[in-house]
């Protein structure tokens, strides 16, 4: 870390930064948007009209009326995106973004990463009680984020405020002993903005025993305007979870006491400052650290056969500094050219008990990264043009370069088409890199590789009445990191870069709006095949050549209506039939293949006004129903789903909602 500090304090001194292209007297900026702008794929706002590569954004404020408190939950309707809980709410929850792996999407909350190293990222804690929006990018972005974007990006945005102070109180129960409830307050003035959440979730969970999960959160930004040329925010967020599993690897329900927690801290700090009308500077810094676990201690007295405890510990660190200096080059073009500094910390230690005696490991590591970039944004006549390249150079891996061009162009006043293409790359985990005892790991391991492209078109019809798009992408994947029982030689490593896989397929989405009433659909065909299986071999391994990669669905339908009624109501329903996946039975050595059946979920919300005040107080009743049709089904072999699921609940604000 001592080096690391170094480095820092020189970038400070010696390197300007920049910030998106807003005024700062707006209050906006990196980690905010303006209304119709992202943020996330691009190094400064920018109309989704004007974005070669696809984004969904999703309301936070709908999201909240409609009774939709997990973040996972609002993902799920995204076309492309398909997730894997394991059984009950709380179990480990994995995305596969078009087809690739479940570590190959970065998460920022406020532009700070929340990956674990390597990419992993348990989506079970999110909750939207305070969040404002979430982006969504489908596609590359390692030559703007680094490692891990390989697939794509999700960014969460929590609110803000201004003006005189509003806040409210939420609640909400139903099924599953679920019980929740969340505070928020926010305002502001010319000067400074703030909003301030907390929340409290609970559910006993779907298993008779020993299956509760308690999840809390606190978060909070602070927007300071010094002047009318520089602008600070401050962003942080602390939150702990607990999810409590009598189930084993393979679902069994046996174990009385195993539980896993994990606490977390992020923290942002941006600081701006316009220097001319041409340039500006931003530097950024952020850290995320996370301690957590899992403790599974002595059933009874006489448990004392086979493997019967275990506990582990793990912290994490990640600190990141980055500097960026965004200059206007002419009247319809913007370059970004920046550097970043990151700094990865990691302890470890797990215990085991067995009829054999106790086994222990303990690990401490750390390895740094530096990059630069350089991004060009350009609107040449009606085409929007972006391109960008990062160089890293890490500490193990050496130099790597990845890159991204995306292009949109309006052929009518009615519609458009659009391009993206890119390389991402994803980093080795700690344990891949460092692993000691019964597996070795290996410090000279590649990241794992992919390139990607897209094509897309979207076309309003009636007046934009009737919304068409359709996307076409295609993904390669290589450098795919596995492990081996048999090294090529003895006393070599047990992790290599080896396989290769692919995945293409087609997004379709219709819209239709007329007055309070909207509807849509979408389809999302997806094909993914083992191209180089690696060292795995026989029908029960994970990668078997030529065939579909586990736990992603062919072909995933959805549906969904909605309605308001006079500002007083807002109601909607969807339906999704998510289709078959390949999966594997881990009960058995080896392995043996199975199939997830297809199924349909039914859902249907709602946030009904009792009480608008004029001055400012404000009553509002949410009813939730989620699989009404009491589908059975499974997305991990042996690890049941919820079944039908009633909610209710309220909300009293001051000061507006």
């Amino acid at each position: 870390m001592r080096r690391f500090a170094c480095i820092l304090a020189l970038m400070v001194i010696t390197t300007p930064a920049s910030s998106q292209q807003v005024p700062p007297s707006s209050g906006q900026g990196p980690g905010y948007v303006l209304d119709g702008l992202v943020v996330t794929g691009v190094p400064q706002p920018r109309a989704e009209s004007a974005m070669g590569a696809t984004v969904t954004v999703l309301d936070g404020i709908e999201l909240r009326a409609l009774g939709v408190t997990r973040v996972i939950d609002a993902l799920r309707t995204v076309p492309g995106l398909a997730f894997v809980e394991g059984g009950s709410f709380g179990g480990v929850a994995s995305l596969f973004l078009r087809g690739a792996e479940s570590d190959y999407v970065q998460v920022l909350v406020d532009g700070v990463q929340v990956n674990q190293p390597g990419g992993a990222f348990d989506f079970s804690g999110l909750t939207t009680d305070n969040v404002q929006r979430i982006e969504v990018l489908r596609g590359p972005a390692s030559a703007l984020y680094g490692s891990d974007a390989v697939g794509g990006v999700i960014h969460i945005i929590t609110q803000s405020g201004a003006g005189a102070p509003t806040g409210g109180v939420s609640i909400r129960g139903g099924s599953y002993g679920r019980r929740e409830w969340s505070l928020d307050l926010r305002g502001g003035t010319e000067t400074v903005s703030y909003g301030f959440a907390v929340s409290d979730n609970h559910t006993d969970g779907i298993l008779e025993f020993n299956n509760a999960f308690n999840n809390r959160a606190l978060s909070g930004v602070v927007r300071l305007l010094p002047d009318d040329r520089s602008r600070i925010e401050i962003s942080a967020r602390t939150g702990g979870r607990e999810f409590h599993f009598p189930t084993d690897g393979s679902g069994n329900v046996e174990d009385e006491n195993a539980f896993s927690y994990a606490d977390e801290i992020t923290l942002g700090l941006d600081i701006v400052r316009q220097l001319s009308n041409r340039v500006r500077l931003e530097f950024a810094l952020s850290s995320y650290e996370s301690d957590g676990g899992t403790d599974d201690a002595i059933d009874t007295p006489a448990d004392t056969l086979g493997f019967y405890a275990f506990t582990s510990l793990n912290s994490l660190r990640r600190t990141r500094a980055r500097a960026q200096s965004h200059v206007l080059l002419g009247e319809a073009t913007t370059g970004t050219v920046g550097m970043e500094l990151s700094d990865q910390e990691q302890r470890s230690f797990s215990e085991s008990m067995s009829q054999f005696g106790p086994s222990n490991g303990e690990s401490q590591n750390e390895r740094w990264n530096r990059a630069g970039f350089a991004h060009l944004v350009s609107d040449v006549a009606a085409l929007n043009l972006n391109a960008g390249v990062r160089v890293e150079d890490n500490e193990l891996f050496g130099r790597s370069t990845t890159w991204q061009v995306g292009a949109s162009w309006p052929y009518s006043t009615s519609g458009r088409v659009r391009g993206a293409a890119g390389t991402g790359i994803k980093e080795p985990t700690f344990f891949e890199n460092y692993a000691s005892g019964f597996a070795l790991g290996n410090p000279d391991l590649d990241p794992e590789r992919s390139t990607s492209w897209e094509i897309g078109v979207e076309q309003d019809v009636f007046r934009g009445a009737l919304q068409i798009s359709g996307t076409w992408f295609d993904q390669g994947f290589q450098d795919l990191i596995q492990y081996t029982f048999s090294p090529p030689t003895p006393g070599d490593p047990n992790y290599f870069n080896i396989a290769e896989a692919s995945a293409r397929g087609v997004e379709l989405g219709v819209l239709v709006s007329s007055g309070s009433l909207t509807a849509s659909g979408d389809v999302t065909w997806l094909d993914t095949e083992v191209i180089d299986s690696g060292f795995d071999s026989g029908e029960g391994a994970t990668f078997v050549e030529g065939e579909r990669l586990l736990r992603r669905p062919h072909l995933v339908l959805g549906g969904s209506v909605g309605y308001r009624v006079d500002g007083r109501a807002t109601l909607r329903a969807a339906v999704r039939q998510i289709g078959e996946r390949e999966d594997r039975d881990f009960s058995t050595f080896p392995a043996t293949p199975v199939t997830l059946q297809a199924y349909t979920l039914l859902s249907a919300g709602g946030e009904f006004a009792l009480l608008d005040g004029a001055a400012g107080a404000s009553l509002a009743l949410t009813l939730r129903a989620d699989n009404l049709l009491g589908a059975e089904y499974q997305e991990v072999f042996g690890f049941a789903a919820p079944g039908r699921q009633l909610y209710v609940g309220a909300r009293v604000g001051l000061g507006g909602r």
